[in-house]
């Protein structure tokens, strides 16, 4: 078999319910937010499936993380495409996504039930689940994206420009000073391009999808002052999805915009909603499943929450389908490698920032908050508690703290 029947054999050789059912495992078991997904898809489609080789999947990490969006879904969504086609990728999609969608539902449906002692003290835990996940996802990224002193350097100082400026924009600066500062702290670095991928769609492909996701953004930044409520609602989360850099935690000033500035949501809310986003498996972006039913669409809850998935998610789907047809040709170059080198290095400090603010900050108000997160990240790190088995200590600790 000549190299590009093997290619295209790797790039379609599953089916669309094969993509479903590993994604749907996924979906219920990956705990931990973006960086830990991508421990988990190592695991799962490097190392067990083979699925993909080391040199692809970095492909496919680096452009995730380059582009705004969601990146662990926008890179199960590429993983999907190229296993089994368009279907699949929309099977990745959903199978990763529908776990924490509905339970981030159930949880917006009983929140009203969550407001005394017990309550707050159970959504407190979660928030401290959070602590450990982060942790030891951050861990993990400083060891494979900073291995060398000029990226450690490059992380820190994102760090501290995130922590000191605390401005949504500075984010997208900080990538921006990665890109720029890539080619001169990261001259070992070379490129990989590995194996080519091959794609249902092209070039022209590309250009239509960018197009179409440009229309879509030129249309959610135009002003919509009589627009119904659900056309004003997929407005600001398309704008949400399509603007945040540096994952789910950065959406959150972009959602706030949205519902909490103009009213729709009052800010205790949204902030029992982040916490519980935190704790579940899957994508952080299904937060905008509370708030979709919180909020209603024509009285609908369901309807809400559905039409808000939709949007947050379709911008970074339609962005990361465009570009893949061209990342094969930047990926084989020096240069961009060491551009993207230092992008992920900035990505590493944007991380340990909002492991400070807003996760440690949100979480840990008293010493014993701190033994909690710390035992947490002990049990994960080194006892290698799974995931579920960290949600139910911190939570049952937390409790226990109310009742004694």
């Amino acid at each position: 078999m000549n190299h590009a029947a093997r290619t295209s054999a790797l790039a379609t050789s599953g089916s669309a319910w094969e993509v479903l059912a590993v994604f749907l495992k996924l979906g219920m078991s990956s705990f931990g937010g973006p960086i830990a997904h991508l421990g988990y898809f190592h695991r799962e489609f490097v190392e067990r499936r083979r699925w993909l080789d080391d040199e692809r999947f970095g492909q496919l990490l680096a452009l995730c993380q380059f582009l705004p969006g969601p990146a662990s879904s926008q890179l199960g969504f590429s993983i999907g495409l190229l296993q089994a086609g368009g279907w699949g990728g929309l099977a990745a999609f959903v199978g990763f996504t529908l776990p924490s969608a509905l339970l981030m539902f159930a949880f917006a449906v009983l929140s009203t039930h969550l407001s005394g002692a017990l309550g707050q003290a159970a959504i407190h835990g979660l928030k401290l689940v959070a602590v450990a996940m982060v942790a030891h996802g951050l861990l993990g990224m400083v060891r494979r994206l900073t291995p060398d002193v000029p990226r450690l350097l490059l992380a820190a100082l994102a760090a501290v420009l995130i922590v000191i400026v605390g401005n949504a924009w500075m984010q997208l600066l900080v990538i921006a000073f990665g890109a720029v500062l890539g080619p001169w702290l990261c001259r070992t670095v070379m490129a990989h391009p590995g194996d080519r991928l091959v794609l249902q769609h092209g070039r022209r492909g590309g250009i239509a999808l960018l197009a179409v996701f440009a229309i879509l953004l030129l249309l959610s930044l135009a002003p919509w002052p009589g627009a119904p409520a659900w056309a004003q609602l997929t407005a600001g989360f398309y704008r949400a999805g399509a603007l945040v850099f540096g994952g789910g935690h950065v959406v959150l000033p972009l959602l706030k915009q949205t519902v909490v500035d103009p009213g729709w949501l009052d800010g205790n809310s949204f902030l029992a909603g982040y916490g519980a986003a935190q704790a579940v498996p899957g994508p952080m972006f299904s937060l905008a499943a509370f708030l979709g039913e919180r909020i209603g669409v024509g009285h609908s809850g369901a309807l809400g929450a559905t039409v808000c998935l939709l949007a947050i998610f379709l911008p970074g789907l339609l962005l990361v389908s465009a570009a893949l047809p061209f990342w094969q040709a930047l990926a084989a170059r020096d240069d961009a490698a060491r551009v993207l080198a230092g992008v992920n290095a900035a990505v590493v400090g944007l991380l340990a920032a909002a492991l400070y603010n807003p996760v440690w900050i949100s979480a840990v108000h008293r010493p014993l908050d701190v033994i909690i997160a710390l035992s947490a990240f002990a049990l994960l790190a080194w006892a290698r508690w799974p995931a579920l088995a960290i949600t139910g200590w911190c939570v049952t600790a937390s409790l226990l703290t109310v009742l004694f």
